[in-house]
C-alpha cells in the first residue's frame, strides 16, 4: 500500500495533500514490497518532484545503457521502463507531477529533438537517395493518408472524420524512434538515408495534417466554410518555414562574427529554437514543428566553422530529452484506456503493418531507381514514437468537445500503434537487413590514415586475419603500394567536409592514424573521437606521460604499442625490418606462453578477439588475451615461427632467433 488519488467514497485515515493520500500509522505498518515502499517514499518529503526526475533520467539512460550492450532496441526498453514507472507500479503519474508544464514541457522537448534531428540533413547525403525523399513526402504522404484512414474506418471502427484525423497523425514516424533504430542497425547509406529523411520531414506534416482536418470538422460543424481557415494554414505553415530559416539565417551572421563567445553559442542557440518554436506556434498552432525543422536543415547545411562546438551538447541534450520523453508519456498510459481495446484494433494494426505501409511506399517507389531489397525494408520500417503519441493524446480532448465520441480511442489506438511498431520493427531490422544483404557487413573494419611501411605492414596483418581494413591519404602517388598490394583505399584529405560526405564511418570499428607527423595525427584523432569513441582512435606518436610539454591525452588519440613508440621509433624500426606476428592462443598456449617465447624488445601492438573484436595495446590499455583470441607482436627482424603449438602439445613450440644486425 503505497500513497494513492484522493476518493471521497473510500475516505482516508491518513493525511491529504495536494490530491495525494500519506498512509497512516497504521497503514504504514502495512506497507510492504518495492511498489509499495517507493510511492510512500516519494509521497514522504518534499523531494518528491526531485526524486521522480531522477527516476526519469535513471530509468531513460538506463534503457539506454541496456540497449546498448544488449543490442535490444531502446525505444522498447524505453517503452517499458516507462510503463512499469506508471500503470504497473504507480511510481509516476506525469500529469499530476507536472500539471500544467506537462504538455508545454513535452511540445519543447519534441522541438528540440526535431531541431537536432534537422541538422543532421545534409542536402549532398539527399542526393545520394535520387527521388526516393521527394516521392515519398509529396505521393507518400497523401496515400498513407488515404490508405489509412479507409483502414481505420473500415477496419478499426472508427466514424470518418476521426479516421482522417488520425490518419493524418500515422504518417509520422519521425527522429524520435527513426534515429534510435538506425543507431543500433549498420544500414547500407541509402536506405539509412531514405528512412533518416522521411522521419524527420515527415513529422511536422503529419502534426499540420491533423490540425487542417480538425479546423475543417469544426468550421463544418459551425456551418462555415473551410476553405478559408485552410488556406490560413498553409500560409501560416509557409510563414513557420521563413521564421525557421530567418532564424537560422541570424545565427549565421552572428556566430562566425564574433557576436556571441564560444562558451555562449550553445545556449544561445537552443534560445533561438525555443524562441523560433514558440512565435511560430503562436501564430498556428503545430507550426513550430515545420518552423525548427526548417531551422536544424537550414543550419545543417551553411558549413559553420563553430558548428563542432555546440553540435556534441544538442546530441547529448537530445539523447537525454528522447529517453525522457519517452518514458513520461508510456508512463502517463492509463489502465482504464487500455481495457476499451478490442479485437478489431488488432485487425487494424495487421492491416496498418502489412497493408497500408507496404503499399505507400510500393506506390510511391513505383518505376524509381531504389532497388527492391531497399523496398522492402523502407516498406517494412516505420515505427511511431513520441509525436504520435502526444498529437493523438491532444486532439482526442479536442474532438470529445466538439462531439466526437471516437476520439476518446485515439489514446488507446495510437499507444497500441506506438507498441506494435516498436516491438515489430526494433527487433527485425536487424535481421530483415542481414536477410537483405543491406547491412554494412564490414562494421568491424579498420580506417588507417596515412601510408607508410609500417600502415601497409598494419593493413596486410589484419587483411590475413580476415579483418576489413582501408588505407585512406591525400597523396595518390603515396596510395600506389596499397594499390598494387590490393588493400581498399580512399583518396582524399580526411579532414575535408567532402571526405565526410563520400566516405561512410559507420563501417568502421576502429581509427588509426599513422603518419610521419604526429602533430597531424593528433589532430586526426581529436576530430573524430566525438563520432567513433575516444576509445576507438589510436595514433602513432609517443605518449604524454608525465612531459608537460608534450600534447596532453585530451587532444591525442591513444598511442599505439605497450611502450607508447615515436614515430621515428616506428620509422627506424621498419628500416631495420621488422615485422609484425601473430599469434593464436589456446588453453595450453596462453597468453604468458607466447610472451616468452619473444624477445623482450618485442612489443604487443593489438588482440582480436574470437568474437571479431579488435583492441590496440596501448600505453594506457593493455587488454587480457584470452584463448581463442589472436594476439599481434612487433617483433625484431629475423624471428619466426616454425609452427604455432596446438592444444595436445606437452610444450610451446621454440622459435628461433637469428641474430641482428646492430
Amino acid at each position: 500500500m503505497g500513497f494513492r488519488r484522493f476518493d471521497p467514497r473510500r475516505g482516508c485515515k491518513g493525511t491529504c495533500r495536494a490530491s495525494l493520500c500519506y498512509p497512516s500509522n497504521d497503514e504504514k505498518r502495512g506497507i510492504s514490497g518495492v511498489t509499495d515502499l517507493l510511492p510512500f517514499l516519494l509521497a514522504a518529503g518534499s523531494g518528491e518532484l526531485l526524486l521522480i526526475i531522477a527516476l526519469i533520467g535513471l530509468a531513460g539512460i538506463g534503457a539506454q545503457w541496456i540497449a546498448w550492450r544488449t543490442g535490444w532496441p531502446a525505444i522498447a526498453l524505453l517503452l517499458v521502463a516507462g510503463i512499469f514507472l506508471g500503470p504497473v507500479t504507480g511510481i509516476l503519474d506525469p500529469e499530476e507531477t507536472f500539471g500544467a508544464l506537462y504538455e508545454p514541457m513535452i511540445s519543447v522537448a519534441v522541438a528540440i529533438i526535431l531541431f537536432e534531428g534537422g541538422l543532421s540533413l545534409r542536402f549532398p547525403e539527399l542526393k545520394k537517395t535520387g527521388d526516393a525523399v521527394p516521392r515519398l513526402v509529396f505521393i507518400g504522404v497523401p496515400v498513407a493518408w488515404g490508405l489509412g484512414a479507409l483502414a481505420l474506418y473500415e477496419v478499426a471502427g472508427l466514424v470518418w472524420p476521426v479516421a482522417i484525423l488520425f490518419a493524418g497523425i500515422l504518417v509520422v514516424t519521425g527522429p524520435t524512434v527513426i534515429i534510435p533504430l538506425l543507431r543500433q542497425t549498420n544500414l547500407k547509406q541509402r536506405p539509412r538515408a531514405i528512412l533518416k529523411w522521411e522521419g524527420i520531414v515527415n513529422d511536422p506534416i503529419g502534426a499540420l495534417l491533423a490540425v487542417f482536418t480538425y479546423e475543417w470538422l469544426v468550421q463544418a460543424q459551425a456551418g462555415k466554410s473551410p476553405i478559408d481557415n485552410m488556406i490560413g494554414i498553409v500560409v501560416s505553415s509557409a510563414f513557420a518555414a521563413g521564421i525557421g530559416y530567418g532564424a537560422a539565417i541570424a545565427v549565421r551572421y552572428l556566430f562566425p562574427r564574433g557576436l556571441v563567445p564560444e562558451f555562449l553559442k550553445a545556449p544561445v542557440l537552443l534560445v533561438f529554437v525555443l524562441g523560433t518554436f514558440t512565435i511560430s506556434n503562436l501564430i498556428q498552432n503545430e507550426t513550430g514543428l515545420v518552423a525548427v525543422t526548417v531551422m536544424g536543415i537550414a543550419l545543417a547545411n551553411m558549413k559553420l566553422s563553430s558548428a563542432r562546438t555546440y553540435l556534441p551538447f544538442k546530441e547529448n541534450i537530445t539523447i537525454l530529452l528522447l529517453s525522457g520523453v519517452f518514458v513520461i508519456l508510456s508512463a502517463s498510459l492509463d489502465i482504464d484506456v487500455l481495457r476499451q481495446f478490442e479485437l478489431r484494433f488488432i485487425a487494424f494494426l495487421l492491416v496498418l503493418l502489412f497493408v497500408v505501409r507496404p503499399l505507400t511506399i510500393f506506390i510511391s517507389l513505383a518505376f524509381s531507381k531504389i532497388p527492391w531489397r531497399e523496398r522492402v525494408l523502407i516498406a517494412w520500417i516505420a515505427p511511431r514514437g513520441i509525436v504520435a503519441v502526444a498529437i493523438a493524446g491532444l486532439f482526442a480532448l479536442r474532438l470529445d468537445e466538439i462531439g466526437y465520441g471516437d476520439g476518446s480511442l485515439l489514446v488507446t489506438l495510437s499507444f497500441a500503434v506506438v507498441a506494435a511498431t516498436i516491438v515489430a520493427h526494433g527487433f527485425t531490422i536487424g535481421p530483415l537487413a542481414r536477410f537483405l544483404k543491406l547491412d554494412q557487413k564490414d562494421s568491424n573494419g579498420v580506417l588507417i590514415v596515412g601510408t607508410s611501411p609500417f600502415s601497409l605492414s598494419l593493413a596486410e596483418s589484419l587483411r590475413k586475419l580476415k579483418v576489413p581494413v582501408m588505407i585512406t591519404d591525400r597523396s595518390w602517388q603515396r596510395l600506389s603500394p596499397a594499390r598494387n598490394a590490393g588493400i581498399p583505399i580512399f583518396h582524399g584529405e580526411i579532414l575535408s567536409e567532402a571526405t565526410e560526405e563520400e566516405l561512410d564511418l559507420h563501417q568502421f570499428q576502429l581509427m588509426v592514424a599513422t603518419t610521419d607527423n604526429e602533430a597531424y595525427n593528433a589532430l586526426v584523432c581529436s576530430e573524430f573521437s566525438p563520432e567513433i569513441g575516444s576509445d576507438n582512435v589510436y595514433q602513432l606518436g609517443d605518449a604524454a606521460g608525465d612531459d608537460p610539454h608534450a600534447l596532453p591525452d585530451t587532444l591525442r588519440g591513444r598511442a599505439l604499442f605497450t611502450s607508447g613508440h615515436g614515430v621515428e621509433d616506428v620509422a627506424e624500426s621498419e628500416a631495420r625490418g621488422w615485422t609484425l606476428q601473430s599469434f593464436d592462443l589456446t588453453l595450453r598456449f596462453d597468453f604468458e606462453a607466447a610472451k616468452a617465447l619473444l624477445p623482450p624488445d618485442a612489443d604487443l601492438l593489438y588482440v582480436l578477439r574470437e568474437s571479431g573484436r579488435l583492441r590496440f595495446f596501448t600505453h594506457a590499455s593493455r587488454p587480457s588475451p584470452e584463448p581463442g583470441d589472436t594476439i599481434v607482436f612487433y617483433v625484431p627482424p629475423g624471428v619466426t615461427v616454425e609452427r604455432y603449438p596446438e592444444d595436445g602439445d606437452e610444450k610451446p613450440t621454440e622459435i628461433e632467433q637469428s641474430e641482428m644486425d646492430q
